[in-house]
């Protein structure tokens, strides 16, 4: 998981607002301190980390709740929203253009893990149906062509270099040149530092003559609230579209990476999470920030229970929350589950089961859904509709008919009697997971 001490930090700072009885001011100033304590440990710059806080203590105290909607909730929705907004509010794409060559300079310093980056970027578009190349326009450093070659060939993309070539416009140009029937080209320029001058400048000649579609920095993400001085440097000498943070996998100091660039105004378009030439994903904050918080993909979540919501009727409900539960409306909510995709990818979406559940007890929990549907698809509609008269001897049909056995179709019975109970101590309250597939 990406920043994951992070990530477990806040998670336990929210699961203190789930656990209280009452979401009083007490708890919201706990809740305040536990965020700055979290974000400062991951090197977010202090002042981020007290504007932060001073916005979730005012619109969690003070904001108006919408009706419907607990005051805990309500403040879990708060920080999330106000961490998402701290790291950019949408997804940029990268500046393609269908139908026609499109051209991406890398930049960075040295050690930044651009030329990796570079590969990543290239089988990240490769993935999606598009002819891509590599240019190695850095002349400086030995060794940088072959380990650009080594990695390009695990994806079978080509590269153009010129190790004897000193001239990084001249072999840039000459790579596009040979690559004009390609969708994307990808040129990968040297390492340079802020401070190199002349190394700046000739950045700036490389933008002017190649005139790429856009200018991407490849930032470290272990060197904190740095990349902010960095990005800025690299914005001032060239035009940047985009950044794209790395070693984001095992970094203490991501956050401060993270915050500090996307203060910059430049979007970050992409993290790099691992080793691997896969482990390149698009920056997502709304996303990210629900992994980050062990909330899992919240933004997916709410629209499938808004749709679950608007397909419930209403007298369906009542009926249901009066006692009139059946195992033909069991079934339909495990349909209703089912429907929303794999239950791993529910349980992690959940607020408060992010970091909790282990895969096996996921894996348990799948087969026996799936068990349970198979059983009352193996019974009667007269059964399904009134369970009570199901005795020995149909459990032992109905076994047989579901290839369980007479204990999976008792502990469905017993499941089903717990939530038929459930459901009457539910009366006054509403059911949003309620729907018909």
């Amino acid at each position: 998981m990406v920043l994951e001490k992070l990530g477990s930090s806040l998670y336990e700072s929210l699961r203190k607002v789930f656990r209280a009885s009452t979401v009083d001011e007490n708890v919201v100033k706990e809740l305040v301190r536990d965020l700055q304590r979290s974000l400062l440990q991951a090197d977010v710059n202090v002042r981020l980390v007290l504007d932060l806080s001073k916005r979730v203590e005012e619109r969690a105290l003070r904001e108006k709740i919408p009706s419907g909607i607990p005051r805990r909730e309500h403040v879990i929705k708060v920080v999330y929203e106000e961490i998402v907004r701290l790291l950019g509010e949408k997804t940029v794409p990268l500046n393609i253009t269908p139908g026609r060559r499109s051209v991406l300079m890398l930049v960075g310093i040295q050690g930044s893990g651009k030329t990796t980056t570079a590969a990543k970027l290239a089988r990240h578009l490769q993935k999606k149906g598009l002819k891509v190349a590599l240019v190695c326009a850095d002349t400086f450093r030995a060794g940088a062509l072959a380990q650009l070659s080594q990695l390009a060939a695990q994806i079978n993309v080509p590269v153009y270099g010129d190790e004897r070539e000193k001239n990084t416009v001249k072999v840039a140009l000459d790579g596009l040149k040979k690559f004009e029937n390609y969708d994307v080209v990808i040129v990968d320029t040297a390492g340079r530092h802020k401070d190199e001058k002349s190394l700046m400048e000739e950045m700036k000649m490389l933008q002017e003559m190649i005139k790429p579609n856009e200018v991407i920095l490849v930032i470290d993400g272990t060197i904190g609230q740095q990349a902010a001085v960095q990005a800025k440097a690299f914005h001032e000498s060239t035009t940047l579209g985009s950044i794209i943070v790395t070693k984001l996998d095992g970094s203490a100091r991501g956050g401060g990476a993270l915050s500090a660039v996307a203060a910059t105004g430049v979007p970050i378009k992409f993290i790099g999470t691992g080793e691997k030439i896969d482990d390149l994903e698009v920056f997502d904050p709304p996303r990210f920030v629900g992994r980050l918080l062990g909330m899992g993909d919240l933004r997916s979540l709410i629209e499938k229970v808004k749709e679950a919501e608007e397909k419930v009727p209403e007298e369906k409900i009542r009926s249901m929350l009066s006692g009139r539960f059946t195992l033909t409306d069991m079934y339909e909510q495990f349909e209703a589950i089912r429907s929303m995709g794999p239950f791993s990818r529910i349980l992690k979406m959940i607020p408060g089961l992010g970091y909790e559940v282990p895969d096996d007890l996921v894996s348990v929990a799948e087969d026996r859904l799936e068990k349970w549907r198979v059983i009352i698809q193996s019974m009667t509609p007269e059964e399904r509709e009134n369970p009570r008269i199901i005795n020995a001897s149909r459990i032992r049909r109905i076994a047989r008919g579901s290839g369980t056995s007479e204990k999976d179709v008792k502990d469905l019975l017993k499941q089903y009697m717990l939530m038929r109970k459930m459901m009457k101590t539910l009366r006054r309250r509403r059911l949003p997971f309620f729907t018909r597939r």
